[in-house]
């Protein structure tokens, strides 16, 4: 590896340019690995890509302006990397392989305004933005699904995180200016307005990030396949908490451990609340929404347990402020950000506030990103 890029390299003429956005996700945490419901949207925060066919066979030419890293590939030889970032891109191209597609040599340099470790989903920004534009300069054939799906498979297959297909629908389909209230089983999705009025998304970024969440996540995801593993025994036709009810899965209360019980117990009540959520957007009731996502941030921190002591802080320190509507925590968990549905004329003294109150209880200072519902991921042809 080479830490800075070549002069010669800097002057190619691009031939695309990719807009992948980062993603929020207004309420459904955890629930789309369950096959259950969610409403991301893409935000107006990207990672920008640019790329150009070079003269060679099989060699990619990569540069991040973020980390200032140049690597080269040997696309014939696809290896995982000890730089974690490249191995979201290493994967889309062993996916791409997987599928008999082919392509030649590439360079590509990489820009992102996403912050690591924020929980707004940087990960699927790169792989679906690399996807989409290897799919458009190599005329690959590929459907927007298809980029989807493969991008998750490259984070579950060569990353080796078993995450949901949530951040990458939400990545590529978004639709600006809307919420998709997305069904993670038949991956059917509506279109809701973002009808905010005067007020906006306010994500506060706790700015730490605990080695808890990786290992957590997982556990998390095996409790609720072990409950439903429980429950098929006498409902086989369950392959999935989506396929149980309250009163279903009430009957296994001595069958299934207390604590999966409470795992499957949060994720039927998140998905009604999605369901809420839906209908109190539809309705222009943001005060209705908000409750739903106070009543998710407390469904993870009691009952599903991925939240952490920075993040019921910002949470807490909200619920007393009439022109906050709603806060939760966003994301897999044990740091990250929370996302608050607040007024907009009031986000500059409100930061100044919490900023304030956060670092003297933590010593460490959180950080703002304001965002809006825009669209997903965009290729550009230039020539």
């Amino acid at each position: 590896m080479k830490k800075n890029c070549p002069e010669d390299f800097k002057n190619f003429t691009a031939e695309i340019k990719v807009a992948s956005p980062g993603r929020i996700n207004l309420i459904g945490e955890h629930t789309d690995y369950n096959n259950g419901f969610v409403m991301p949207s893409a935000i107006d925060k990207k990672i920008y890509f640019e790329m150009a066919k070079n003269d060679t066979d099989n060699l990619a030419r990569i540069y991040s302006e973020t980390f200032d890293t140049y690597v080269e590939w040997d696309l014939a030889n696809i290896k995982k990397s000890e730089n974690s970032w490249e191995n979201y891109l290493l994967g889309v191209i062993d996916e791409i392989n997987k599928l008999g597609k082919t392509f030649s040599g590439l360079n590509c340099i990489i820009n992102s305004e996403l912050p690591i470790g924020a929980g707004i989903s940087s990960s699927a920004a790169l792989e679906c933005g690399f996807a989409g534009g290897l799919n458009e300069l190599f005329g690959l054939g590929l459907s927007k699904m298809d980029i989807v799906k493969l991008s998750q498979r490259a984070e579950n297959n060569f990353v080796g995180s078993n995450c949901g297909i949530m951040d990458q629908f939400a990545s590529v389909m978004s639709k600006k200016d809307h919420f998709i209230k997305l069904d993670c089983d038949s991956l059917t999705s509506t279109f809701i307005p973002a009808k905010l009025n005067n007020y906006k998304l306010l994500l506060i970024n706790t700015n730490v990030s605990h080695n808890l969440a990786d290992s957590e996540y997982n556990t998390r995801r095996q409790e609720c396949e072990d409950a439903v593993a429980v429950i098929q025994k006498e409902y086989p036709e369950v392959s999935s908490l989506r396929q149980v009810s309250f009163e279903m899965l009430q009957e296994f209360k001595g069958k299934i451990a207390p604590v999966p019980f409470k795992r499957c117990r949060y994720v039927l009540e998140e998905n009604k609340r999605v369901t809420a959520t839906e209908k109190a957007l539809k309705n222009d009731d943001l005060a209705a929404a908000g409750k739903l996502m106070y009543a998710s941030h407390r469904g993870l921190q009691h009952d599903y347990e991925v939240s952490c002591k920075e993040l019921d802080f910002l949470v807490d320190f909200s619920e007393d402020k009439e022109y906050i509507h709603g806060s939760r925590m966003m994301g897999g968990g044990f740091g990250g950000c929370t996302i608050n549905l607040i007024e907009a004329d009031k986000i500059e003294a409100y930061f100044a506030e919490v900023k304030s109150a956060y670092t003297k209880a933590f010593d460490r200072e959180p950080s703002q990103i304001i965002v809006v519902p825009d669209e997903g991921t965009i290729v550009t042809k230039l020539q």
